[in-house]
C-alpha cells in the first residue's frame, strides 16, 4: 500500500522578514530625501525615527511568529511600507507649511498615532486567539457600529469641521468614529450574512431577465440603505455613506452570489444621493464642482468651492509622468494636502509611475485579503476578510477616483498614507485582522483550546464561479 506523506504547512515568517527590509527602506529613504531637498542634509532626528520605525515593525513582526505563524506573509510588510511613505509625505509637508509661516507638527502627531495604531494590531494578533470567536458578538458590533455612526450627531461632542459633521472632540482630541464602525460593521454583517444567506439567496420574480430576490427578504438591505441615507443627510457625509452602503451590498453579494442585489444596491443609492441633491445644498455642491470645475464661479466660492480639486489637478499634472522628486514640488498649495489630498500630493513629487507603484501596493493587499477569504474554512471567515479587504481597495478608488475626477470628492482618507489618527488605527486593526484570519486559512488546523469547531448545517448549493467562494462547508467556533 502506497503512502501519502503530508508535507507541513509553511509558515511565510522568513519571507516576512525578508520583505519588512525593503518595506522600511522605502519610508526611511523618502524621508532622507525630504531632508536633503528641503535643509541640505539628513534630518535631524533622522537615526531616532529610524531606530523607533524598525523596532515597531520588528516587535509586531515577533508578535506574528509568535500568535499567528502562519499568517501571510505579504499583508504587515505592505502595510509597513503605506505607513512609512505616508510618514515621509507628511513630514515634508510640515516643512512646507513652516516656510509659509504656518507651522504645524502632523509627522509628529502621526507618529504617535503609528505606535497606538501598532499597539492595537499586535492586541488583535494576541488577544483575538481565532475569528471565529467574533462571531459571537454579532449583534453587540451592530450596536457599536450605530453608536459609532451616530455619536457626531451629539451636541456636546460632535464637531463640524468644513461642512461635515463627522467628528467628535474630546478634551482637545478630535476622533472620526465611523473609521471604528467599519471594523463593528463588517463584522455583524460577516455574521448576520452567515446566518441568512440561504434565505436571502432564494431567488423571486425575474424582472427583464433579472433574477430578483424575494420581497420579503428586502428588510436588511433596506435598513442598510436607510442608515446610509441618514448619515448622508444628517451628517453632510457622502464618502462615509457610500463607504458603509457598498461594503454591506459587496458581502451581501459575496453570500448569495446574486447580481441582482448589486443592482439594486446601486439603485437605492444613487436615487438617494439625487434626491438629496435636489434637496441640500451640500450635497450638490459635490456634483457642481465635479462636473464643473474650471468654471471661475465655482472656483471662487468660498466655502464650498472647486479651488482645492483644480489646485490638485495642477498639482498631479506638475509631476507628470517621473515626478519632481521628493521635496521639489509645492504640494502645500493644496488645502489639505497632508490628508484628504495627500495622493495627489505624492503625485506631485513621485509622478504618474509612483502613484501606480502606491495603488499596486494597495491591489497587491487588497487581492491577498480576497486570497485568505477563499482559503479560509468557515462562511464567518470568508465574509469577514472579503469585506475587510473589500473595504480597503473600495476607499482607495473612492479619495483616488475624486482627486482624478472619476467620480465626485467624498471626503475620505487613503488608507496608511494620510493624516488622521481615527483612519490609522482603524487600518492597523483591519492588517491585525487579516493576519488572524489568514493564519487561519494558511495554518494546518487552528481551532485553539476552549473553542472546538462544531459543524453547522448548509444549503446543498454547488461552488459557483460567481465569488469563487464555496459555502456548502462551515466550521463555526462556539463558546
Amino acid at each position: 500500500m502506497a503512502t501519502v506523506a503530508t508535507l507541513p504547512a509553511r509558515s511565510g515568517r522568513l519571507t516576512e522578514f525578508l520583505l519588512l527590509l525593503p518595506a522600511l527602506a522605502l519610508g526611511l529613504y523618502a524621508y532622507v530625501q525630504v531632508g536633503l531637498a528641503v535643509d541640505g542634509a539628513p534630518p535631524a532626528k533622522l537615526t531616532t525615527l529610524a531606530i523607533g520605525f524598525t523596532a515597531l515593525a520588528i516587535v509586531l513582526h515577533l508578535v506574528v511568529r509568535w500568535r499567528a505563524p502562519y499568517a501571510d506573509p505579504v499583508i504587515l510588510p505592505i502595510a509597513i511600507a503605506l505607513n512609512g511613505i505616508g510618514l515621509a509625505m507628511i513630514a515634508r509637508l510640515d516643512a512646507a507649511y513652516q516656510g509659509l509661516g504656518r507651522p504645524s507638527s502632523y509627522a509628529t502627531g502621526q507618529l504617535q498615532w503609528t505606535v497606538l495604531g501598532i499597539a492595537l494590531c499586535i492586541a488583535t494578533v494576541v488577544f483575538v486567539r481565532d475569528h471565529r470567536s467574533l462571531r459571537r458578538f454579532t449583534y453587540l458590533s451592530l450596536l457599536g457600529g450605530l453608536v459609532m455612526l451616530l455619536l457626531p450627531l451629539l451636541p456636546v461632542i460632535g464637531t463640524t469641521i468644513n461642512g461635515s459633521r463627522i467628528w467628535i472632540s474630546v478634551a482637545g482630541f478630535s476622533f472620526q468614529p465611523a473609521e471604528i464602525a467599519k471594523i463593528l460593521l463588517a463584522i455583524f454583517f460577516a455574521g448576520y450574512l452567515a446566518t441568512q444567506r440561504d434565505n436571502l439567496a432564494l431567488a423571486g420574480a425575474k424582472f427583464l431577465g433579472l433574477q430578483l430576490p424575494r420581497l420579503r427578504h428586502f428588510g436588511p438591505i433596506m435598513l442598510a440603505w436607510a442608515v446610509a441615507v441618514a448619515v448622508l443627510v444628517l451628517e453632510r457625509d457622502l464618502g462615509t455613506s457610500l463607504l458603509f452602503f457598498g461594503l454591506f451590498v459587496a458581502m451581501l453579494y459575496v453570500a448569495t452570489e446574486r447580481t441582482s442585489w448589486i443592482i439594486i444596491g446601486l439603485g437605492l443609492f444613487v436615487g438617494a444621493v439625487i434626491i438629496a441633491g435636489n434637496l441640500f445644498s451640500h450635497v450638490y455642491a459635490r456634483y457642481e464642482i465635479w462636473r464643473n470645475p474650471l468654471s471661475d464661479e465655482l472656483y471662487n466660492r468660498a466655502p464650498g468651492g472647486s479651488y482645492q480639486l483644480v489646485q490638485g489637478l495642477f498639482g498631479m499634472a506638475q509631476g507628470g509622468l517621473m515626478g519632481t522628486g521628493w521635496g521639489y514640488g509645492h504640494p502645500e498649495l493644496v488645502y489639505a494636502a497632508h490628508s484628504d489630498f495627500i495622493a495627489s500630493s505624492l503625485a506631485e513629487e513621485l509622478g504618474l509611475t509612483g502613484l501606480i507603484a502606491i495603488l499596486l501596493l494597495y491591489l497587491i493587499l487588497s487581492l491577498r485579503g480576497i486570497k485568505m477569504a477563499l482559503a479560509v474554512k468557515d462562511a464567518f471567515g470568508k465574509l469577514l476578510c472579503g469585506g475587510i479587504a473589500f473595504v480597503v481597495a473600495f476607499q482607495v478608488f473612492v479619495v483616488v477616483g475624486g482627486i482624478t475626477r472619476v467620480i465626485p470628492l467624498t471626503g475620505l482618507t487613503l488608507p496608511f498614507l494620510a493624516q488622521g489618527g481615527s483612519s490609522l488605527i482603524a487600518n492597523w486593526m483591519i492588517i491585525g485582522l487579516l493576519l488572524r484570519i489568514s493564519n487561519g486559512a494558511r495554518g494546518p488546523g487552528m481551532a485553539p483550546p476552549g473553542l472546538p469547531p462544531v459543524d453547522v448545517p448548509a444549503a446543498a448549493r454547488p461552488h459557483t464561479p460567481a465569488t469563487g467562494i464555496d459555502f456548502t462547508t462551515q466550521e463555526v467556533a462556539r463558546p
